[in-house]
């Protein structure tokens, strides 16, 4: 695995798609190793400041990308300032009671500029920020899932609208659309995901956070036609609510079944994760029909005191990234060892 305290050959570019506290952790590692990040952001958040600025002003649900500015922020005195502020909510009891700075500003550049993309660009320049947060869809979107073990008949399927419902359900997801159905991506995604020299997904909350890039067909077309390695980054543990009890062969085989024709090249599991022979054995399976193979790799981040976390940790990731950008740069991406 390459060291990063060492001379190793920087990734000019990485795209990274996602959302939420995945998407996160992933761009917090992503800058330590690239010259230029890109942040492909979901758009179909309904719930806390972010739905409430959407439903207000009908625009493009602002908080996650007010985390992946944050993410990407340099750490300078100035830098961890606006990180501070941006991400500060509002207290008290009244009407900006958990509104966060970030949806403010974001929303509000927005409106004087005329243009949520270059709202973000402008921002971004403010925080010296090295790349770019996108997001995936120039319009607002919902997310709408099939639930069944909501009703006392365990085979009804149930309908269930929004972000928010669909990640905190009792039932178990079926499948998910985006309303509406098949939208344009925002030409910006596409262009970072065609430049890009390594594209990411994951981890998060599975079907609010991935799967809906994948519902895209411009940004799979656009992942599809990519020579850069694409890097699927599983979770630690089944999100609670919507993945609950799913193991991560499961995540895959939801992943291939709302794309079929997705291609990956890697996926990434922390062996922590996936702790016996059969389960790796149906993780390699499942990341097969993706066209991917698996390598666990140690991901995870520990509380300072021998006790692992939920948390990635960023140093760990990058380590992984520039592991597989230099092998494809040497031509030996396939010959990566499984595990370390």
């Amino acid at each position: 695995m390459t060291d990063l305290n060492h001379a190793a050959p920087r990734i000019p570019r990485i795209a990274s798609l996602g959302g939420g506290h995945g998407l996160f952790n992933t761009l917090r590692a992503a800058r330590i190793v690239a010259d230029h990040v890109s942040a492909i952001v979901t758009v179909a958040d309904d719930g806390g400041s972010s739905g409430r600025m959407r439903r207000e002003f009908d625009c493009l649900p602002p908080g996650d990308l007010r985390m992946a500015l944050a993410a990407l922020a340099q750490d300078t005195e100035r830098g961890l300032l606006w990180q501070n502020t941006i991400q500060h909510r509002f207290g008290g009891k009244g009407a900006l009671k958990g509104h966060a700075v970030g949806n403010f500003l974001i929303t509000g550049l927005a409106q004087v500029m005329g243009d949520e993309l270059a709202a973000l660009d402008e921002i971004g320049d403010l925080f010296g920020v090295h790349g770019r947060v996108i997001p995936m869809c120039p319009i607002p979107l919902d997310l709408e899932a099939a639930v069944a073990d909501i009703e006392e008949d365990p085979q009804e399927i149930v309908s269930v609208r929004g972000q928010v419902a669909v990640a905190s359900t009792v039932g178990q997801v079926r499948r998910v659309r985006l309303i509406p159905d098949k939208p344009n991506a925002s030409p910006a995604a596409v262009e970072a995901i065609t430049n890009a020299d390594l594209v990411t997904m994951g981890p998060g909350s599975w079907f609010s956070s991935v799967i809906p890039h994948v519902l895209v067909p411009q940004l799979v077309e656009a992942m599809n036609g990519s020579d850069a390695p694409k890097v699927l980054l599983l979770n630690l543990v089944p999100e609670i609510g919507e993945m609950s009890g799913m193991s991560m062969e499961h995540h895959l085989h939801m992943l291939h079944q709302h794309a079929h024709d997705l291609s990956m090249d890697i996926v990434i599991a922390d062996p922590s994760s996936v702790p016996n022979a059969r389960d790796k054995r149906q993780l390699r399976n499942a990341a097969e029909k993706l066209g991917a193979r698996i390598l666990f790799r140690d991901v995870r981040e520990d509380d300072g005191r021998g006790r692992w976390t939920d948390t990635h940790k960023a140093d760990k990731v990058a380590t992984v990234f520039q592991e597989i950008f230099c092998a494809q740069s040497a031509g030996t991406l396939k010959e990566l060892p499984e595990s370390l």
